[in-house]
Order: structure tokens, then sequence, then C-alpha cells
């Protein structure tokens, strides 16, 4: 028998859904025990329901698993959930209010005053709004959620700056990732050879989730971190990495090799406890000017290391540089695994 917790995945057959099952297939703490997905996909074998988009094999054991249908019957106590946000917000109250630890990936409840908004390096402690939620009270149930994939790699370049010199305007220009929008995803014919410069409501989930991940608790509620902030995003014909040109100005001046020491001198949490999702280092500058790049640098850390390059002066704010990091495992199924192991490691799962 094995010692593992089980855990069960909410919208496994889509791009984030396959990147959980790759993630977990040698997770020494929990397992796959259960898969569900669309109505089209109840019933077959996940290796036929599953059109599998990634580098490795599916592991065989999820391969012959049945599709179950996406309600609780069956379900284990664990869920991590992969869903659009239409739905999410329909069936993640309904596993929580049922008793199950719902990890999320979604946007439905991110912004919910008392659902914690979690980067486990950057505010941990954000856990604890949990015990406000009514499904704890009621069930022992909760949701828990990582930030939009964008936004979590601009976050854990900027947490080490705001604590040590206090961020007062930040300005970000994303050029994402097409894996960032699920698969089939956008149309070949609409992205070679070409930039889109609108991605459906990215713009103010970065700002929002942003100023909600840099913020302070305070009680039963998350003070929002008070610096200005802006983001505009595009679409670009990178398979995965998502890569942000980011300028800000600072409330305490630095140097720049103080600004470099303080990313690459960056721990916390997650490192001290060695959680096994957790990278050595989870920002690393690079000294090559023309770095960092998708195609070279999106795996540091097995993909949870956000890469930052190209410090220099700005003319209008204080200084600017590069951020690039996995959208897909930082910036979300490695995102809520992560979320998911410091939770263990605080006593919110079995």
């Amino acid at each position: 028998m094995s010692n593992k917790l089980p855990i069960g995945i909410l919208g496994a057959t889509g791009i984030v859904g396959q990147r959980f099952i790759q993630m977990l297939e040698r997770h020494p703490w929990f397992e796959v025990a259960w898969l569900a997905a669309s109505d089209r996909s109840e019933g077959r074998p996940y290796a036929e329901a599953a059109r599998w988009r990634l580098k490795t094999a599916i592991p065989a054991d999820v391969a012959r698993m049945t599709i179950a249908p996406a309600r609780l019957a069956g379900a284990p106590k664990i869920i991590f959930a992969a869903l659009d946000a239409s739905i999410a917000r329909e069936l993640e109250p309904q596993f929580a209010d049922a008793g199950c630890a719902v990890v999320s990936n979604s946007s439905a409840l991110r912004m919910q005053s008392d659902v914690p908004l979690v980067i486990p390096e950057v505010n941990g402690d954000h856990i604890r709004l949990i015990d406000k939620q009514a499904w704890r009270s009621k069930s022992g149930g909760y949701v828990v959620t990582n930030p939009n994939c964008s936004a979590i790699g601009l976050v854990l370049a900027l947490a080490p700056l705001h604590r040590a010199f206090t961020l007062e305007t930040v300005m970000a220009v994303t050029m994402q990732a097409v894996s960032g929008a699920g698969y089939p995803g956008v149309a070949s014919l609409d992205i070679l050879g070409n930039v889109i410069p609108y991605i459906a409501k990215e713009e103010e989930k970065m700002e929002e989730e942003t100023q909600k991940l840099l913020g302070t608790l305070n009680g039963s509620r998350v003070v929002p971190a008070p610096f200005a902030m802006s983001a505009q995003c595009n679409r670009v014909a990178v398979e995965d990495g998502h890569t942000e040109s980011v300028s800000i100005r600072l409330k305490k001046k630095a140097q720049p090799e103080e600004i470099i020491a303080a990313w690459n001198d960056f721990r916390a949490e997650p490192q001290q406890l060695r959680l096994p999702s957790a990278p050595d280092q989870p920002v690393m500058y690079m000294t090559a000017p023309d770095r960092p790049q998708p195609r070279l640098d999106v795996d540091l850390g097995a993909g949870m290391t956000t890469a930052v390059g190209r410090l220099r002066r700005c003319n209008v704010l204080d200084w600017k540089f590069t951020v690039l990091s996995h959208n897909t495992i930082r910036g979300a199924a490695g995102a809520a695994l992560l979320n998911a192991e410091l939770l263990k490691a605080k006593g919110y799962l079995g």
C-alpha cells in the first residue's frame, strides 16, 4: 500500500492538467488517484481521452485510468483544479463545501477576500485566510489559489526588491507564449509571424493580483500593496515561457549590485523546508546582455526558477529589466503543486 496522499485532478485532459500529471509522476508525497474532465471525455481511458501535448510520455498507470465525471462521487479529499474560470466558479465551491482541499489554478476565486492567492516564497503566510472560509468551518474544506501565469514570474522578481527597497511604481509589458492559451489555443494563422496585443482580462489580472500578492495580511483580509501598477499584455509565437519587460521606481535608492544580490540571495520558506517542488534558487540573475531567452532559459530549476536579466537604469522611472518564467510549470501546475506542498508542511492536508 502506498503511503502517499491520493489526489484528484479536475480538468485533467487540458494542458495544465497534463502538467499536473507529468509533475506528479514520481512525487514523494502525492499520487494521482482520480481524474475528471468534460462530458465528452467521461468514461474513456485517459490515454484515449487526452490529446497529450507534452514531451514526456503519459505515465502508464494514468494512461489506463478512466475519466470520471466532474462530480463529488468518488473524488479524493485533495483536488488540483485546472478548469476554465466559468466552470471553476461553479465546481470549486461545491468540492470545498463537501470537505475537499481545492488547490486551484483558476482565476475564478483568486480575488475573493477570504481566498488566499499564494506564491509560497512571497506570501506563504496568507494561507491562514483558509481558516476564515465558511467551507472550512462547515466541512473542513477550503480553496487556495495560485496567480495568473504572467503575474507569478513578475511577482517573484519584484518581491525581493519590494522587501529591500519598497516599490513605488511598476510598469510591465508581457510577451506571452501560446501555451498560455491552452490547446488548441490561438489559431496558427493568427499568431505565426504576428503579435497579438490583447489577451482578455490579462492586464487586469496582472495588476490586481500583483498588489494582492505583495499586500499585507490583516486579520481576515489582505491589504493590497500601495504601489502604482500598469501592465500591457501581448501574445507572441513562442511555445513556452512568458517574457516581460519591466520598469520600476523604488522608494529607497539602490545600486545595481544591491538589486542583483537581492535577486540571487532570495530564499524563503519553501527552500528552508526543502519542499519537493521548490527550486534551490527561486530567482536567478543572468549576466549575459541578451538573456534570458525562452528557448535557452525557460527550464531553469526544472521550470520553477524565474530568470531575470538586462538590469539597467531607466530614464523615466529608476530601473528596467527583463523577466522570464515558465508559464505552464511555475505559472500554473508547478505553482499549485508547490502550494499543496506548503499546505501539507503546515498541517492543512492529511
